[in-house]
């Protein structure tokens, strides 16, 4: 069986990694024993957890977008409104008219990301159009809207909504500037509860590609799950998760994924689990730097500290400058531990994770020395960029 990996993308722009070339979300059978629907929350039964129906919805078709206005919208696609480049497309910056869809001028009308996708990536027409059909009735405040769609002639090209902060890789690992814990704990709730809607019946889609650079937010630091990426490899019926061909992002992919190509909810679990650990440890799930070690991967070298309570703090991220909670950390830590658990029926359901993200102690209390190193090194930032 072919593997075929691709290393996580190191991109200059903030918005770079916005729609790179991922594989499309997989619909899952409805006979699929692990839906995290059908299961009961780990921990507490009396969870208070649903999958809210007043952000979510199934409804509402993507609007068919003609080429010539998606062109006019980005300004004849300039060099100036590129936000980055993938495996399977570039993606425009574009302004459209709110009410008519028509395009804007810059400035006005409403920001979106479109997607020019390149020719080597097209499935089949009606395979394509069925896809964008249905994941654009997926509707939650934590999906990335996809609003439309242009297919004409050799041009394939995917409207989204514009997402002002970027990626999340963007912000955890290019910005001098730490992400404060609470903001950390509020992303993997967001992502949790993205995955969670996926997951649901109501859905009915595995991510399969879940990684930070695809985890987009919004102005308020809320995430968003992006990138359903409709590309060729992989699955395309309701009755099979078991792909020919392996792609993935290296570091992130589940493991009996990588070994048999069969994909089940449990795959995106083990890759939450590896986005939760890069939010505690502010490290990659791969860096060059350990490459050609024993302990290349982030899941390698924190494992050791995850199923040690006496060592876990020492994965934490050193810029927070202990500004969270000792016990919040040690419970998001033994939640990723789970995560990353090498048999799939050994990982709890999203449904579960939220649900014990939602009851990890509070980080609101900081301590005065906390606080102060978290300061200083402000400081210290703002003096070398002035």
């Amino acid at each position: 069986m072919g593997n075929c990996f691709r290393k996580p993308a190191k991109c200059a722009h903030a918005s770079s990694s916005i729609f790179s070339g991922n594989e499309k979300p997989t619909r899952k059978a409805k006979q699929d024993s692990t839906t995290s629907s059908e299961q009961t929350p780990l921990g507490n039964s009396s969870t208070s957890f649903i999958i809210s129906k007043a952000d979510t919805s199934l409804n509402g078709h993507p609007k068919s977008f003609v080429f010539s206005d998606l062109k006019n919208a980005t300004k004849s696609f300039r060099p100036e409104n590129l936000l980055g480049e993938g495996g399977f497309g570039s993606v425009f910056k574009g302004w459209i008219d709110e009410n008519t869809f028509a395009p804007a001028k810059p400035g006005t009308g409403i920001v979106v990301a479109i997607k020019r996708l390149k020719p080597e990536s097209f499935q089949g027409h009606k395979e394509w159009l069925a896809e964008v059909n249905y994941l654009g009735q997926l509707h939650h405040e934590n999906l990335v809207k996809l609003i439309g769609y242009c297919s004409e002639s050799e041009n394939r090209l995917l409207v989204y909504e514009f997402m002002p902060k970027g990626s999340l890789e963007n912000h955890l690992f290019r910005r001098v500037q730490p992400i404060a814990w609470a903001t950390r704990m509020n992303i993997a709730v967001g992502v949790a509860r993205g995955l969670a809607f996926l997951h649901s019946l109501d859905a009915n889609v595995i991510f399969r590609d879940l990684k930070a650079s695809n985890i987009l937010l919004d102005s308020d630091f809320n995430a968003k799950l992006s990138d359903f990426g409709l590309a060729r490899d992989g699955p395309t019926g309701d009755n099979t998760h078991v792909s020919t061909r392996v792609v993935g992002t290296q570091g992130y992919a589940a493991p009996e994924y990588v070994a048999t190509g069969h994909l089940t909810p449990k795959s995106d679990v083990y890759s939450f689990g590896v986005v939760l650990l890069e939010l505690l440890s502010g490290k990659r799930a791969m860096d060059d730097d350990r490459a050609g070690f024993v302990e290349e991967t982030l899941v390698d070298w924190a494992k050791p500290f995850l199923s040690d309570s006496r060592r876990v703090l020492r994965i934490m991220d050193t810029r927070l400058g202990g500004q969270y909670s000792k016990k919040g950390a040690q419970a998001a830590a033994a939640l990723a531990l789970q995560c990353l658990h090498t048999d799939p029926k050994n990982r709890p359901s999203m449904v579960d994770v939220l649900s014990n993200l939602e009851r990890l102690p509070s980080s609101n209390v900081v301590s005065r020395s906390a606080q102060a190193k978290v300061d200083h090194h402000r400081v210290k930032h703002l003096s070398h960029t002035h």
